[in-house]
């Protein structure tokens, strides 16, 4: 039995670690509680064709139409094939997906319709708690298992000696360096929406692996192509709307009650979310930056009407409706103010199929990797789905192929060793260069400040936080070059003429 090291406690890292639980010795390390990932936040669901009305084929498609046809089609195919398995595996790990049938059978399971899939697919749990109850369920299979779990120890750098990684370097919540030495590592470590001043994302999502893997020459891609969620709650914390409610009925109105979708896409509120995003974000710029509103009115009437349908509202989603309750909204009968925020990153360190990396004994699952699976924009509710699909896949790859799978060459960047750069700089300078739209001279702009920030090097570091800084920076940098670099406007990016060609 060989050493493994999982850096990530989502679904991606859990089921990771208790698939090669089974034939390794596993550590699992994160850096917040076993229970604190994206997962954890998920609310819309886990997209699977398992009814006799839908396939994988139909859901391939679907997930290719919503990336822009920049999908690397073989992961499309895992992904849409191996997921109908994979729910039954979460089903027996005592994940309770929401039913229309009594019952334990796939069968019976409920289907919701979200954006850009063909038929309803999307499975909830707890209605919009989808990812708390899978994160909840596997971390109880966790703590029973064989895996040893090392809580509150971040991850500063990979271990690499003879061109094959030998483990990683901590830092743990007093301060303390460390190192933990391995045959195989698997990062599982999430997305960096704390790249932004505005996410969905927690506050430990600041893409510790990817980081760490650019520090170690490791390949990555598509960095360039990050996901705004179109309806995060239009207040402090950008609290998620899951897409579910639009789903379901919900519209979009402008200041002046109007819906606007309509005219920009003929699936309208239920158009890709690149699009939904980008044109809140246009009518926001019409109305002086006012919210748009979220109205859900026609899913009330949809329920029965009246108090009736508004109590059933509140009953399907109770976790957007305590939200909003707590900041004095009724979602059954106000008009909710929506703002899109930063949400999932379909780049990252570029993987096989398999997970591997062109680091031997290094793997990469979850939002962290690149397997091309997402193309330009992702599927709505195809992350869950990816994480587990992809982390059992890693698991089982583990001794069987520790070579180099592509030769592409590293992006690689230097943190400095100067003083910690302010994280609110870079996030409002992503914000304001490189968010929803990006333009020539925004991102000369961006390139040009983050190239004069510094921050310590996370092997200096005592804190957290500088070690989240210099992370931050060192991704920030990359992500602009990868906007920089990519001129057309596909997917999740979106790249607005430049003002020197506008004055000519």
């Amino acid at each position: 039995m060989g050493r493994v090291i999982v850096v990530g406690s989502g679904i991606a890292g859990l089921v990771a670690a208790l698939t090669a639980s089974a034939s390794h010795h596993v550590t699992l390390v994160t850096k917040s509680e076993l229970a604190e990932s994206n997962t954890r936040y998920a609310q819309g669901g886990i997209a699977a064709a398992t009814s006799a009305a839908d396939s994988s084929a139909s859901h391939s498609l679907d997930t290719v139409k919503a990336g822009g046809g920049l999908n690397d089609s073989a992961a499309v195919d895992v992904l849409t094939t191996e997921g109908p398995e994979l729910i039954q595996s979460l089903l027996d790990w005592g994940v309770k997906f929401d039913r229309d049938t009594p019952g334990t059978d796939i069968e019976g399971l409920a289907r919701a319709l979200e954006a850009a899939h063909s038929h309803p697919r999307v499975l909830h749990a707890g209605g919009d708690a989808t990812g708390a109850a899978i994160e909840a369920a596997l971390v109880r299979v966790a703590r029973a298992s064989q895996v040893r779990i090392r809580e509150q120890l971040m991850l500063t750098d990979l271990i690499v000696e003879g061109g094959h990684v030998r483990g990683i370097r901590t830092l743990d919540a007093h301060g303390v360096h460390g190192e933990i030495t391995a045959d195989a590592v698997i990062l599982a470590t999430g997305g960096a929406g704390q790249l932004f001043a505005h996410t969905t994302n927690p506050a430990v999502a600041t893409g510790d692996g990817v980081a760490a893997a650019i520090r170690a020459g490791v390949a990555v891609s598509d960095l360039e192509f990050y996901q705004f969620h179109p309806t995060t709650l239009a207040l402090e914390g950008n609290f998620l709307l899951t897409e579910a409610l639009r789903g379901e009925g919900a519209l979009l109105l402008n200041a002046a009650g109007q819906r606007f979708m309509p005219a920009v896409h003929p699936d309208a509120e239920l158009a890709p979310r690149d699009v939904v995003a980008r044109t809140i974000a246009a009518e926001m710029a019409k109305q002086g930056g006012l919210a748009v509103h979220l109205d859900t009115s026609p899913i009330v009437h949809e329920l029965g009407g009246g108090a009736l349908g508004q109590d059933r509202l509140r009953l399907r989603f109770p976790t957007v409706a305590a939200e909003c309750l707590a900041q004095g909204l009724d979602l059954a009968s106000d008009l909710i103010p929506v703002t899109p925020a930063a949400h999932y990153w379909m780049g990252g360190i570029d993987t096989d199929l398999d997970g591997r990396t062109n680091l031997p004994g290094l793997f990469a699952v979850g939002e962290c990797a690149r397997t091309g699976v997402h193309g330009a924009n992702r599927l709505a509710s195809n992350s869950l789905l990816e994480g587990a699909v992809f982390g059992r896949r890693a698991a089982l790859a583990i001794g069987s192929d520790f070579g180099p799978v592509r030769a592409l060459a590293p992006l690689t960047a230097d943190t400095g060793n100067g003083v910690p750069a302010a994280r609110v700089a870079i996030q409002d300078l992503m914000w304001e260069h490189c968010s929803l739209t990006r333009t020539t001279e925004g991102l000369a702009e961006a390139s040009a400040r983050l190239a004069s920030m510094s921050a310590l090097s996370p092997a200096a570091a005592l804190e957290r936080d500088d070690v989240e800084v210099a992370n931050l920076l060192i991704l920030a940098r990359a992500t602009v070059a990868a906007a920089s670099a990519r001129t057309e406007s596909v997917g999740a990016h979106y790249r607005e003429p430049s003002f020197s060609h506008l004055m000519r």
